[in-house]
């Protein structure tokens, strides 16, 4: 009778929302209950929809749940150092008899990387992004560390590199970061990183092939290859291999490539031993550093800034493939504001990617011996 009561005296559109007088509750299980302060009652249906809520997810990273003296849950939040009654996880509940599942897109272009791991915690998880100093790849990385993950900023400047790592401590002094020494334009560096890497002997849960070169004028690297080709696809190409051990080691482990083509064959071969590959555009027209070796992309892209993407928004896709319990296992796709989507016919030419396959091979045999090696 008092859910029905209350009902009546209901000014707002929303059902979800309370009558004025109960308030909302998490049982240590997250089973979501409901408490009549009036009437000094709890009951477990919604006093409006009669329906049953569970929350969804574990709890933000850096909260942590515990129990009062008279048996109530409360929250503690390390990060802010609040205690609250409120659980956090309360905007993202469930019903505990959904109706027939929609096919809704859960995110999009507008989505940020930081709600892509809204109550996820990635403590022990390894995750190397390349190219973290700025950009997409940075917040990337910033979003992995502050949900717990020990995150490697795999940069070619080790001065803007620092400075990123200092970055995200100053938004969380114990996120667990560090920077490493990456040059792709550089093969003996791209070696020399993954012995580096294997020599600290921990995981490798997601590997994220971030850095590229965009508007580069033509030249060629110290190992006789035009720039472009080799920052963006071949250097990766031999990180991948150098480091495909460690993340069949770790299986499940994840490769996200930031728009290549090369990720179905990169799947084929390595999904049998746990390790899925995935390819990400990261949304048309956003501001970042990557278009600074141009001034007219630079003029353009100044121009159209009051119409990109955020850095926040244009790094979702990547953290989607990286984290999205519902690609667990699956692989060799193309994905576009957290959606997939068709590539490019020659993108889908098996024939046309065994050839670059085997061309970055011999390329890189050619200079230093067997790719593996």
């Amino acid at each position: 009778m008092a859910a029905l009561r209350y009902a009546g005296l209901d000014d707002t559109d929303s059902e979800d929302e309370l009558p004025p007088g109960w308030e909302e509750r998490t049982t240590k299980d997250g089973w979501v209950y409901y408490a009549n302060h009036t009437e000094e009652k709890t009951q477990w249906e919604h006093p409006k929809t009669g329906k049953r809520k569970r929350v969804a997810g574990d709890l933000p990273y850096g909260w942590e749940q515990e129990t009062d003296e008279n048996g109530q849950v409360f929250f503690v939040d390390h990060i802010n150092k609040r205690t609250t009654y409120l659980d956090p996880r309360l905007a993202f509940t469930v019903d505990d008899n959904p109706t027939k599942p929609t096919t809704r897109q859960r995110y999009d272009g507008s989505t940020t990387a930081m709600e892509i791991l809204q109550g996820r915690d990635f403590t022990g998880k390894v995750v190397l992004v390349t190219g973290a100093n700025s950009g997409i790849g940075f917040e990337t990385a910033k979003s992995f560390a502050l949900h717990g993950a020990h995150v490697i900023l795999a940069c070619r400047n080790m001065g803007r590199a620092n400075e990123a790592v200092t970055r995200i401590l100053e938004e969380w002094h114990k996120a667990k970061v560090e920077a490493m020494t990456l040059d792709l334009a550089v093969l003996h560096s791209v070696q020399h990183f993954a012995e580096a890497f294997k020599a600290k002997n921990v995981s490798l849960h997601v590997l994220v092939c971030n850095a590229a070169g965009f508007g580069l004028p033509w030249s060629l690297t110290k190992d006789g290859l035009e720039t472009t080709f080799q920052v963006n696809h071949l250097g990766h190409f031999y990180l991948v291999q150098l480091l495909q051990d460690v993340l069949c080691r770790s299986a499940p482990a994840r490769v996200v490539v930031v728009s290549s083509e090369s990720h179905s064959e990169l799947h084929r071969r390595l999904s049998p031993r746990g390790v899925t590959s995935n390819a990400v555009h990261p949304g048309n027209m956003m501001f970042s550093s990557i278009h600074r070796s141009s001034w007219v992309y630079t003029l353009l892209f100044t121009l159209a800034r009051p119409f990109t993407k955020s850095m926040q928004q244009g790094a979702a896709t990547t953290v989607y493939c990286a984290a999205a319990p519902e690609l667990e296992g699956l692989g060799g796709m193309y994905f576009n504001n957290c959606c997939r989507c068709l590539p490019s016919e020659e993108a889908q030419n098996e024939e046309t990617a065994r050839a670059l396959w085997e061309l970055s091979e011999r390329l890189i045999q050619e200079r230093l011996g067997s790719p593996s090696s």
